[in-house]
């Protein structure tokens, strides 16, 4: 059943956000739009409810329960730079405002990189913490092998991430100089040093 949750949650998530995004531009109704944006997290909160109330019926803690805290992490981290990045294309694409793009070269990569990291670990945090309270509801070191499992996992994920941002820091990606790289390159190299993504 968690399982089935997480893919409607997933579902409803892109219908949420290609209606937002319909809204504000195709329709011209940009308040309606942000409701329905704004109605992203509620999905995460249903998650959260069933997922408690499946543990409160005496269901066996296991691997679905750790995906569901992940996944509510992950949005939580990253969900706002998702649905941010897609309003930035469907603006670009419906609306004819420029595309500001993430930076690729140079220190302005790097603290990109670190941002999306951040992400990443507050994803880390908040998986760990449902995680702890499920472990703690619980309360039988016998059962919980699973959800601790699940916590080592987020935590690695988050370390593997920051090793790979931490890579923009001491190898750098140098700026083509003039007359290197394609001329698509060198038309657009501006837009490509704008931060965002």
């Amino acid at each position: 059943m968690i399982v089935a949750l997480i893919i409607a949650c997933e579902v409803g998530f892109w219908v949420l956000l290609a209606a937002g995004l319909g809204f504000r531009y195709l329709l011209r109704m940009p308040r309606t739009g942000l409701a329905l944006l704004l109605c992203e997290p509620v999905l995460e909160v249903v998650l959260l409810v069933v997922t408690a109330w499946d543990l409160k019926n005496g269901a066996e803690p296991d691997w679905t329960h750790g995906l569901a805290a992940l996944y509510i992490g992950y949005t939580v981290g990253h969900g706002h730079r998702t649905v941010k990045w897609l309003d930035g294309h469907a603006a670009h694409r419906l609306d004819g405002r420029p595309l500001v793009r993430a930076p690729r070269y140079g220190l302005a990569r790097a603290r990109h990189e670190t941002r999306v990291w951040l992400g990443t670990l507050t994803a880390a945090a908040v998986a760990t913490t449902l995680l702890q309270a499920a472990i703690w509801y619980v309360d039988d070191p016998s059962r919980v092998t699973s959800l601790e499992s699940w916590q080592y996992t987020a935590w690695r994920a988050a370390g593997i991430h920051g090793l790979i941002a931490l890579t923009y820091w001491l190898w750098p990606r140098k700026t083509p100089k003039d007359g290197e790289g394609s001329a698509k390159d060198a038309g657009s190299g501006a837009e490509r040093e704008r931060v965002g993504r």
